[in-house]
């Protein structure tokens, strides 16, 4: 197949217009018109429904524009990785993780990668959802478990646990509780067990709320649970990794927890000497060991 041809047809789909693409391409109109007829000779179907408003998409036109998507991505990428020298990182990263380690860990810390590499530019992509990193859903990935996909990199950052937090000034008001039983008579802020979300997080939902709490708030995130908590709502059910940028919370129960989760960060084999996914490797690996010194600094103090 003409990879030229096909080239043009990605165009005008993507324009909806043979002017359009023209423009885009430093073509005639006439000229975009005449490779399109010749690939849909070639292939023996039309692929353009023809009207006053534009051009649409047949349905082997539809799937044609999928291959033709799926191929300039993939060529996108293998231009900007070639682009990368030794002395300089640019481009787009794409990185996926969960809701509340992006939010509330990752992203504060952007600032320093930013500092050191100001021509990057990070897609962050927050959802429970495993993305596909061989087929390039995203870049690089920050997983609370290890990725069972073949042909990744994997390496283990650090392992966290859910732990019950609230504010001095909630305890100070409702009491603080002495074991599991006192949570009764308390209003428990956690992500609704049948939402999408770390097991261990979900088990220990489940063990407090056995408790018969009488005051519930869920929310579908841990960002929405530390705001509860940082706004004197109750107790909140929190990955332990947060108790370093939000000193104003206290651990309470600290004989409840979870089970140990761990953090993997992970990216394709073929991705291995991009100059992008190594700096933020690098970056994530050396925030990681300066929020271990804090962590155990605070642990030491207490």
């Amino acid at each position: 197949m003409d990879w030229d041809k096909l080239r043009i047809f990605h165009a005008v789909a993507d324009a909806g217009s043979l002017t359009h693409a023209g423009d885009a391409l430093h073509l005639s109109q006439s000229a975009v018109s005449r490779q399109i007829r010749a690939l849909e000779e070639a292939l023996g179907t039309t692929l353009f429904h023809r009207h006053a408003r534009g051009l649409i998409l047949t349905e082997q036109g539809e799937l044609l524009f999928d291959a033709t998507s799926t191929m300039a991505k993939k060529l996108d990428s293998a231009a900007a990785r070639i682009r990368d020298s030794e002395e300089e990182v640019f481009g787009e990263l794409k990185v996926t993780t969960t809701v509340g380690f992006g939010t509330l860990w990752l992203a504060p810390r952007l600032t320093k990668l930013y500092e050191r590499y100001p021509d990057l530019k990070i897609d962050l992509l927050l959802e429970e959802r495993v993305l596909d990193l061989p087929m390039r859903e995203a870049d690089v990935a920050i997983r609370m478990k290890e990725p069972a996909q073949a042909d990744l990199i994997r390496k283990r950052l650090l392992n966290i646990r859910m732990r019950l937090y609230a504010t001095p000034e909630y305890l100070a008001t409702a009491g603080r509780p002495a074991k599991l039983e006192d949570l009764h008579t308390h209003r428990l802020i956690c992500q609704n067990p049948s939402t999408p979300q770390v097991t261990a997080g979900a088990q220990l939902v489940q063990q407090v709320m056995a408790y018969d709490v009488a005051s519930t708030l869920t929310v579908n995130n841990y960002f929405g649970v530390l705001q509860g908590v940082l706004n004197h709502l109750g107790v909140g059910i929190l990955p332990d990794y947060l108790t370093v940028d939000f000193p104003g919370i206290e651990r309470v129960l600290p004989e409840v927890e979870s089970v140990e989760v761990p953090v993997f960060l992970a990216y394709p084999e073929e991705l291995r000497q991009s100059r992008r996914v190594t700096a933020f490797r690098d970056f994530v690996q050396d925030e990681i060991l300066a929020y271990r010194r804090q962590q155990t600094g605070d642990a030491t103090s207490d």
